[in-house]
């Protein structure tokens, strides 16, 4: 998030070690190289290990200080992507990744003890491709030497709160990759480097560890937090980022920089800084340089005994962890995470959880499409990328996609233009999946034709399912099992025919809404569409002529308080809403005779603009509301109710600007909240922060539970931190942490929980309670170095969302909410077509339906990655996604074996090697450097064993493998 540092410094965006937001030059001044920060290590001989061959050599019996010259190069923040890169609109801020790295090399071939780190593959792989073949020689020699070294090696450097753990994968192994085709093994990161991100995810870390990372860096830390760490000298330990993954599986050492990514105070020699430079000539009446050298070392010496011998060398994040290895220390573990981050008493960085929700959901959408594609692309083979609608690609999605997961992009701590740049490269690189599906699908299906994606049925239109008398409707599932999915699509008024796959007809309603605005609110055709495991399912529509129309219009309730409840059931649940409020008041599960009073409706907080105790705001990053109690959009709602064989739906309006959709389908066990916000009005000059909140009579003692990144889940306590003690100042945005996909409450009996469609900020902040921020709308900026309030006026004004909730005893729980979170956010994909299409091969029979594989896969098996990589080969990851103690009475926490051998239909897996998580290091190859715990020796890993039939997945555990395979030819 920082305004970006250059080759000679880093920046600031609010830290506390610096005077205000800084910029770098674009340059290196010889011979004063970059001095960003340093590190101190007291050295130790030892051995080297594979990967540090190439590090300086530290004297023994002297203090080491290790200098670190790197730079921290937002990918879009201020400006977007390209204007950082070329060094556009630098009246905005002064910056140009491109002469960066021109610099960079130039000074490290003027000194050989020089070295640098870079980070942001998405900015270097661009750069790499506009050199010469001999600047591309002279970079690959210096990547040999161990002078340029990178760190993180990701696409980009990426959020840890808004981001889902598949797309933080996605992204890492796009950036990875092109370093390992790039310098193979030389170019391979041994550390994970996020300087600037605003809090880090226990995830997060777990996943660096599967790829096979040392160490792991990072720069922000809660101010009270680091306080006693320093105290305590616990600034760097071993981080134990997973209760299913046996030790040290998800061990990752981190280590917290003592000035986030800044240089020390007076030590900043940029073109922008102020700090005085360094005069080394006796004889001018400015001569410093004995006063900065003895200040330099008081600062290196500032933790250890005074008169200390003093080395100082250029090095890198890698080396200093070696040195820290070779040190053979005992180290304390951690367990939790770093939410929610504070750098101040009224200053907490809770906002950016829930900030441009519409970019936040637009991400999500485009994660599932990737997927879609990538496993279309791997299924079918070279016809998916060349066919009959042209060149088709998943490239370009999935660079979008990396560029998404940044630290100011899905976290919607960019400037609103930078925002808008984020979108239109998603909407670029859907167009190119668009081809490829439609080539794929033609393939598959046996026959082409006019393929059409509606993209906007949130909204509901739709201009073929809205003009055309008949249709296809084509639902492709990327899911591993089968699945049961209600389409709706809009249409005009009448009757429609819908027949299944094999020609049946299935039952189908058409559904009027409560507005006089046809338009804004056509009738939706309902139908529930089954689907094989990967594949597809192809229904046609039909539109019956001349016959009345039938369609279900929902019928005002009136508020009257003699009227009897409300009530919307299936045979799982029943919702029971209060006839004088039209708000819900009640939830049952019959299946287990759960009955939980349950009032939900929608407040907002009013949105600080600074007060007596802090001048701190409310803005993109900080949540500070002006009182711990919000206010309710409305304390009643206006109500319609539809009620058919398909759907049972309650709509309440809250406002002009809040409304809400209370569904239940057939046979679903969870209750469907569609919510609508926005614009929120801010004519009274007030900003507002709209929240979602559950309230029931659950006595949860202050603990509520929230996943990390859509994978494992932690408990959290209301005012409570489990390594130190908090200081609470902030009693609502404290308590405040990121919901990537669920958050729950639970007195150990009944559990209730919901899920979201996109990262929201959530919180109890009361026994029984539960929140979740949908949007927000504030009219001054949190001085972060945004320098522009989080206004929303475009597209992004008005959001629509969705909440699952679900009920059931604690024990069950999670059997529901890992399976509904899972086909969540990989929902099937809805693609149309108006039929008659030309034969695909002549004499080759249509295919109605098609699955990709032989059989299901368990229910505890989730496939998270299928994807094309690179000619007869494809990448594949399987994932248990069930945690230990998470057996929900169906033993779904056990170990399950898999045979890979015959198991997908469109090819044979002809050889097969297992990776690291990010696929750049064969498993039987890889190690991690040791680090000894006070909690005694870690478990011996049993030998490795790859064998294709019977590949076992314990819980939580992600397998990554490279398939050769051949295609075979598809039937029809």
């Amino acid at each position: 998030m920082g305004a970006y540092a250059r080759a000679s410094g880093v920046c600031a965006r609010g830290c506390l070690d610096s005077a205000g937001p800084w910029t770098m030059s674009r340059a290196l001044r010889p011979p004063l190289p970059p001095l960003c920060f340093f590190l101190l290590l007291l050295a130790a001989a030892g051995a080297r290990a594979g990967g540090y061959e190439t590090c300086p050599t530290v004297q023994p019996n002297m203090l080491n200080v290790h200098l670190l010259p790197h730079t921290h190069d937002d990918v879009g923040w201020l400006k977007t992507v390209d204007q950082y890169f070329y060094g556009i609109k630098n009246d905005i801020q002064h910056a140009g990744v491109q002469y960066i790295l021109d610099s960079v090399i130039s000074a490290l071939l003027a000194d050989p003890t020089r070295r640098f780190i870079y980070v942001e593959i998405a900015f270097f792989s661009r750069w790499w491709h506009q050199q010469t073949n001999a600047t591309q020689e002279v970079v690959r020699d210096l990547v040999r030497q161990g002078r340029l070294e990178f760190a993180n090696g990701g696409w980009v450097m990426n959020d840890e709160a808004a981001t889902h753990y598949g797309a933080i994968v996605d992204q890492m192994t796009l950036g990875l990759r092109f370093l390992e085709d790039t310098f193979g093994n030389d170019g391979r990161p041994r550390v994970a480097w996020h300087i600037d991100p605003f809090g880090h995810s226990r995830e997060q870390a777990s996943l660096f560890a599967q790829m096979g990372f040392d160490g792991f860096f990072f720069g922000r830390l809660d101010y009270q937090d680091k306080w006693v760490r320093m105290q305590k000298l616990e600034m760097e330990q071993v981080w134990r980022a997973s209760t299913s993954l046996k030790p040290p599986t998800a061990d990752l050492f981190t280590g917290v920089l003592p000035n986030g990514y800044n240089p020390p105070r007076n030590l900043c020699w940029d073109v922008l800084c102020v700090d005085q430079p360094l005069v080394e000539d006796p004889r001018s009446p400015e001569y410093n340089a004995k006063e900065l050298v003895d200040y330099f070392l008081n600062v290196a010496t500032a933790q250890q005994a005074k008169g200390s011998s003093v080395h100082v060398l250029y090095s890198t994040p890698a080396c200093y962890l070696w040195e820290l290895n070779k040190a053979n220390l005992t180290w304390s573990v951690k367990h939790d995470d770093f939410f929610p981050y504070a750098d101040g008493p009224h200053q907490f960085w809770t906002g950016y959880f829930s900030s441009r929700p519409a970019l936040k959901r637009y991400e999500r959408l485009s994660y599932n499409f990737l997927q879609v594609c990538n496993q279309l692309e791997a299924l079918v083979g070279l016809a998916a990328n060349v066919g009959p609608y042209g060149s088709g690609d998943s490239a370009p999605l999935n660079e979008a996609m990396a560029v998404l997961q940044h630290h100011d992009a899905v976290s919607g701590t960019s400037r609103q233009h930078v925002a808008n740049d984020y979108a239109r490269q998603l909407a670029a690189g859907w167009g190119p999946c668009e081809v490829l599906l439609s080539n794929a699908l033609a393939r598959l299906r046996g026959f082409k034709d006019h393929f059409t994606f509606c993209q906007q049925l949130n909204i509901s239109i739709c201009p073929l399912s809205q003009t055309a008398a008949r249709f296809q409707v084509i639902v492709y599932n990327p899911l591993g099992r089968k699945v049961n999915w209600m389409v709706r699509l809009p249409v005009s008024e009448g009757v429609f025919v819908v027949k299944d796959p094999n020609g049946r007809t299935v039952p189908s309603d058409v559904v009027i809404f409560p507005s006089s605005d046809s338009q804004a609110h056509p009738p939706e055709l309902l139908f529930s569409a089954s689907l094989p495991a990967l594949g597809f399912s192809t229904y046609s529509v039909a539109q019956v002529p001349r016959w009345k129309p039938q369609a279900r219009a929902p019928q005002p309730i009136p508020r009257r308080s003699w009227s009897p409840a409300l009530t919307i059931e299936n045979e799982h649940i029943r919702a029971t809403f209060d006839p004088d409020t039209g708000l819900l008041m009640e939830i049952m599960n019959m299946n287990q005779q759960l009955l939980l009073p349950v009032r939900q409706t929608f407040f907002w907080y009013n949105a600080s603009i600074g007060d007596n105790e802090s001048d701190q705001a409310s803005g993109a990053y900080i949540f500070r509301p002006n009182q711990q109690k919000p206010l309710p959009v409305s304390r009643w709602a206006q109500i319609h109710l539809v009620k058919t064989p398909l759907v049972q739906e309650v709509h309440q309006n809250f406002s002009a600007w809040c409304s809400q959709v209370v569904r239940l389908y057939p046979g679903q066990r969870h209750l469907e909240l569609e919510w609508s916000v926005g614009p929120i009005p801010v004519g009274d000059t007030w900003g507002k922060e709209v929240i979602s909140r559950f309230d029931t009579p659950l006595e949860t003692k202050g603990r509520f539970y929230t996943d990390s990144n859509g994978r494992e889940i932690l408990e959290r306590r209301r005012d409570y931190r489990p390594t130190w003690k908090l200081n609470q100042t902030e009693p609502v945005a404290g308590n405040y942490y990121p919901v990537n996909t669920r958050i729950y409450i639970t007195d150990g009996n009944m559990q209730l929980t919901v899920l979201t469609d996109r990262s929201q900020g959530g919180s109890s902040l009361r026994d029984g309670s539960l929140e979740l921020m949908v949007h927000r709308r504030l009219l001054k900026d949190d001085g972060r170095g945004v320098s522009e309030p989080l206004m929303e006026n475009g597209s992004g004004a008005w959001v629509r969302g969705r909440h699952l909730v679900l009920l059931d005893t604690a024990q069950a729980a999670a059997a529901g909410h890992r399976l509904l979170a899972e086909q969540e956010v990989l929902a099937p994909q809805v693609v149309l077509a108006p039929g008659g299409g030309a034969a695909y091969n002549l004499g080759a029979p249509p295919r109605t339906q098609f699955s990709g594989l032989r059989r299901d896969l368990p229910p505890s098996v989730h496939l998270l990655t299928l994807a094309s990589w690179g000619p007869e080969m494809v990448l594949l990851r399987l994932e248990h996604q069930f945690a230990v103690g998470e057996d929900s009475g169906r033993n779904l926490s056990a170990p399950v074996t898999l045979n890979l051998r015959d198991l997908f239909s469109t090819f044979t897996i002809t050889r097969l090697q297992e990776t690291t998580l990010v696929a750049n290091q064969l498993r039987e190859a890889a190690s991690r450097l040791k680090w000894t715990t006070n909690t005694g020796p870690t478990p011996h890993q049993t030998p490795y064993q790859l064998d294709p039939a019977n590949i076992t997945l314990e819980p939580m555990e992600i397998r990554t493998f490279l398939a050769s395979v051949q295609w075979k030819e598809v039937d029809g």
